[in-house]
């Protein structure tokens, strides 16, 4: 396939990253890459849905990582993934004698291995430089359900209509749904039996990086979980963090012990993050040195600072996100060329454990079977969000009252701008048009 013809594709199936922002597909496609990885890391404690699908439809998405290498013209095809995924692992196996390009480079059994950078420089031994993206030493990183859409853009000329979820937590029968776009939290929940626990916290996402969320939020494309934790849990009382308060308790107690940039994964990989340094110097009102909270633009944001490795309970991610945002909404830029030294001989033993992270999240309870379920199921209304990647957003395309059937194009954004289009999830009327959402009743 030519790649003309395959951007075309994947922008008008409305293909973005299945998790995180939802970069627009099409947008990575660079013939300067001559490597594509597959990412399969999975890395967030509780989510099970990429190796669930990568064991289910390992031929399907070896297909298309093909047809995206051929078109780059690349000639290495890496599916990243670890061992203990070993269901998914035999899948890929038993066909890698069809697909000559592709090989599989295995993760070690931490987090963020799922982190691109991070990924990248396990399978290749490159690193991204600070501030950079992957195309910048020549890969281009895709993950396994996003993978799966191509597939069915290319082959089916199936646009991106469901999206598969992972259920879990204070929910009587954890599972990974295959659901229709614009489905709401609490159908997601009610599919799952049922909450355990009166109120619970609801956790758009993993522990990790995941969003305080609300039962009548919907599923995106960006979506990959559900998360019901108890009130006052530790998880759940990060997601509401008070900045004053914590800048006041970081002053207190902060003993500059190191430990959150000693087991910073981006730190570890030379980029030039370092939460304490930052933290040192935003305590101590030191202002000589702008350089830890310009540095603050580094950070990926991980959580492995304030959730894993400090002592004392203090909040570096939180407060560096809050210097991060002020620095960009007053277009401070990240520096230039930086020199990257990876911290090659601590790096191997300062690697966080999943399963150790797990339990100090206090969520090994939870991390249980969540079985794949693609029964079709019909919902009585389905909000579609119109902003569910990165760019510009969709534009309506459709009025109150308008009839609409499964795949039809509702929403797109300019021709010229970075987006994507929008296709109806089933067949329904519109019933509410604003310029967030389009309501379908079905």
């Amino acid at each position: 396939m030519e790649l003309a013809r395959l951007n075309e594709i994947l922008r008008n199936n409305g293909i973005v990253g299945c998790g995180g922002a939802g970069f627009p597909s099409y947008a990575k496609l660079n013939k300067a890459a001559d490597t594509v990885i597959l990412n399969c890391a999975e890395c967030e404690p509780l989510l099970k849905l990429h190796r669930q699908v990568m064991q289910k439809y390992a031929y399907e998405i070896m297909t298309a990582l093909e047809e995206v290498a051929e078109a780059l013209e690349a000639k290495d095809v890496i599916i990243a993934i670890k061992p203990s995924y070993a269901s998914a692992v035999e899948a890929i196996k038993a066909n890698l004698s069809s697909f000559k390009r592709i090989k599989i480079g295995f993760l070690p059994e931490v987090y963020p291995a799922g982190d691109e950078v991070v990924t990248i420089y396990e399978t290749t031994g490159r690193v991204v430089p600070p501030g950079s993206i992957p195309i910048a030493v020549g890969c281009v990183v895709y993950n396994v359900e996003t993978m799966l859409n191509i597939y069915r853009a290319i082959r089916e000329e199936k646009p991106v209509m469901e999206k598969y979820v992972t259920v879990c937590g204070e929910v009587k029968n954890p599972v990974t749904l295959k659901v229709p776009i614009g489905v709401t939290f609490k159908e997601l929940v009610d599919l799952a039996g049922g909450q355990t626990i009166p109120d619970p916290v609801y956790l758009s996402g993993g522990p990790m990086m995941g969003k305080l969320a609300h039962p009548t939020d919907v599923v995106t494309k960006t979506t990959s979980g559900v998360i019901l934790l108890k009130p006052g849990s530790y998880v759940a009382n990060s997601l509401t963090p008070h900045v004053k308060l914590q800048f006041a308790r970081a002053k207190a107690v902060c003993c500059d012990c190191m430990m959150c940039s000693a087991l910073c994964p981006r730190h570890l990989l030379g980029h030039p993050i370092s939460p304490a340094d930052f933290m040192n110097s935003g305590v101590s009102l030191k202002t000589d040195n702008v350089k830890p909270f310009l540095d603050t633009l580094y950070c990926c944001g991980c959580g492995v600072c304030e959730m894993y490795a400090c002592n004392q309970g203090l909040n570096p991610r939180t407060l560096i996100s809050v210097y991060k945002s002020g620095l960009r909404k007053n277009g401070v830029a990240m520096a230039g060329q930086v020199e990257v030294k990876p911290v090659t001989a601590q790096r191997p033993h300062r690697l966080v454990s999943k399963e150790r992270l797990t339990a100090r999240l206090g969520l090994s309870q939870y991390d249980g079977p969540a079985p794949l379920d693609e029964t079709e199921r019909k919902f009585a209304n389905l909000k579609v969000m119109l902003g569910q990647h990165i760019g510009v957003p969709c534009a309506p395309g459709v009025a109150v009252g308008d009839r609409v059937t499964k795949g039809q194009l509702i929403a797109a954004s300019p021709a010229n701008a970075l987006g994507v289009c929008l296709h109806a999830p089933a067949d329904g009327t519109v019933t509410e048009v604003t310029d967030k959402y389009i309501m379908l009743r079905t």
